[in-house]
């Protein structure tokens, strides 16, 4: 098990050999076991995947949608279509990231919640919570996480006196 609590901040990238894939109205989006995760304190992995294994084709970035991350530099946003399956802001990238994530440069992570399916090793992932956030949730993955309630309240007080041990 890896608790998020142990993940690093500022994050880390690392290298991921594990299959991930993205599917979306009945198309398979991207698939290798070639990424890159990126962990960071209270956040479930983000997974980076190079464009080489996305199919290009069902996504399309979006013109002037920008969001900036402290540590990653300016994120840009694409939506994934399927024919006429639209799914908005599905996945972001970093074209220029910030020194220490120049790995992970060009590479699209997508939101589970977006999506209609995204599995690590053929397990399907749970999406992080909130709206904002783009973590997976693999059985391996132990929280609470940034985006529930909760994990406030571990911060603060610490795992055994919020009763979620």
């Amino acid at each position: 098990m890896e608790s998020v609590w142990d993940y690093p901040r500022p994050p880390k990238v690392e290298v991921c050999a594990r299959r991930i894939r993205v599917v979306h109205a009945g198309e398979l989006i991207a698939e290798t076991t070639k990424s890159y995760r990126v962990l960071e304190t209270s956040h479930p992995p983000v997974y980076y995947i190079p464009p080489g294994d996305v199919r290009m084709q069902w996504v399309r970035e979006v013109a002037g949608k920008r969001s900036y991350c402290e540590f990653k530099g300016v994120a840009n946003y694409w939506d994934v279509v399927v024919g006429s399956v639209l799914a908005g802001e599905a996945a972001w990238s970093y074209e220029q990231p910030a020194v220490g994530f120049e790995a992970i440069a060009h590479h699209l992570a997508f939101y589970a919640s977006r999506v209609d399916e995204c599995t690590v090793d053929g397990e399907r992932v749970t999406p992080q919570p909130g709206s904002f956030y783009g973590g997976w949730i693999t059985r391996d993955i132990e929280g609470p996480f940034k985006g529930d309630p909760r994990a406030s309240l571990y911060r603060r007080f610490g795992k055994s006196s919020t009763g979620l041990d």
